[in-house]
């Protein structure tokens, strides 16, 4: 009896569930048929689907050269925050002098809205040489603080003992980084793989403004210049949508579960 008594709250979040995944659905259903978006009533089913707009899409704009610097950005910033954000993390788990002064100006930035910061950030990267270049691009995604403070929850869940056993045989810190608490804290890594993708993945306004050469443009900005190229855009343009997005929810559902768990490890420590 206790297995079937849950029933009306599942069936209410499959509900739930279903309203949110209507737009993807109507998106998705509109790149494959192109109709109008306005008729009424509409079609719940799409009608004589086709791939006509993912190849004009493909054709009519240098596309996989929009998706090549994407990918090449995604990936900087993804190893970067790996990286970066796991040795910042381990630190934060240290005791040290001005600790708390350190997590108190951290999570104060976190208020700070980018658009405050890019002009010192075009400064400082136009004086390393960096504009419209990939790592440029990359740059002020290269470590972000909500990322620092997951693995700092993952490192705490791990034993102490293991990092003092470590200690007493010699290992020096960047190994017990990166050889003991790294290898222990895969949510972490997947938690912070999939926020550093996501946010470089749709990144627009920082590319908008360090690049000037079309060639290094990556695939929200070929967004924007797909929209002055084509008049009736609606099938092409929910079709250049679902290009751009299947790469992002491919990797969450492939590490939703990793995901999950590492945003919830401080709360289910001990």
């Amino acid at each position: 009896m206790h297995r079937y008594s849950h029933w009306p709250i599942h069936l209410a979040l499959s509900i739930v569930c279903a309203l949110m995944l209507v737009p993807f659905f109507w998106v998705l259903k509109t790149s494959l048929t192109g109709e109008n978006i306005f008729v009424y009533p509409p079609s719940l089913l799409p009608e004589n689907p086709h791939l006509f707009y993912y190849v004009e899409v493909w054709y009519s704009i240098p596309f996989f050269r929009y998706l090549v610097n994407s990918v090449f950005v995604s990936a900087i910033v993804v190893v970067a925050n790996v990286f970066l954000n796991a040795m910042a993390g381990y630190a934060l788990t240290r005791d040290f002098l001005g600790k708390r002064t350190i997590i108190m100006l951290f999570l104060s930035c976190m208020m700070i809205p980018f658009q405050v910061t890019i002009i010192p950030a075009y400064l400082i990267t136009k004086e390393l040489g960096l504009l419209n270049t990939h790592v440029g691009m990359a740059l002020p995604l290269c470590s972000t603080i909500v990322c620092i403070f997951v693995f700092k929850a993952s490192f705490d869940a791990v034993p102490k003992s293991l990092v003092d056993a470590a200690r007493i045989d010699g290992v020096p810190d960047w190994k017990i980084i990166f050889r003991v608490m790294v290898p222990l804290s895969q949510s972490a890594i997947a938690t912070n793989i999939i926020l550093a993708f996501i946010w470089s993945w749709n990144n627009f306004l920082w590319p908008l403004i360090i690049v000037r050469d079309q060639a290094m443009q990556t695939l929200p900005l070929g967004l924007s210049r797909f929209l002055t190229v084509f008049e009736d855009t609606t099938g092409a343009l929910y079709a250049f949508c679902v290009m751009v997005l299947v790469p992002g929810l491919v990797i969450f559902l492939l590490a939703q579960k990793q995901f999950i768990a590492g945003l919830t490890t401080g709360a289910t420590k001990g």
